[in-house]
């Protein structure tokens, strides 16, 4: 079976790259790249919202506990591990992760506030 006929049958797309000035597959594989970390930027940004709300959810509840601190920071390093994994392939530097790293920012900037306030009880 040839690459084509495989990629067809994986439902996938074949992009042959050539070295002619006039081509430009080049610019088609840069689409390709910004197109699926787009995708994954998306999830990543829409996780982080989810991580911020819980964070508010904790501090209206006033659920100021250590163990609690662990959860959520245990959930702050897996995005910090997927943010990682994610710009490691965007090797085109994708324009949404300059926004996504705003998005992992926020994130740290919440459970640094809801840290104080976990530990502003445990010691008063």
């Amino acid at each position: 079976m040839k690459a084509k006929e495989l990629a067809q049958a994986g439902k996938g797309e074949l992009l042959l790259l050539t070295t002619g000035p006039a081509d430009d597959d080049a610019g088609r594989l840069r689409q390709l790249f910004h197109a699926a970390r787009a995708d994954e930027w998306a999830e990543f940004t829409a996780d982080c919202g989810k991580f911020t709300d819980e964070i508010a959810k904790e501090i209206a509840k006033q659920k100021f506990t250590l163990a609690e601190l662990e959860e959520e920071e245990q959930s702050l390093d897996r995005l910090r591990r997927w943010f990682r994994a994610i710009r490691s392939k965007d090797v085109f530097g994708s324009p949404a992760a300059a926004s996504s790293e705003q998005s992992l920012a926020a994130c740290i900037d919440a459970l640094d506030t809801f840290a104080a306030l976990v530990y502003g009880e445990v010691h008063s």
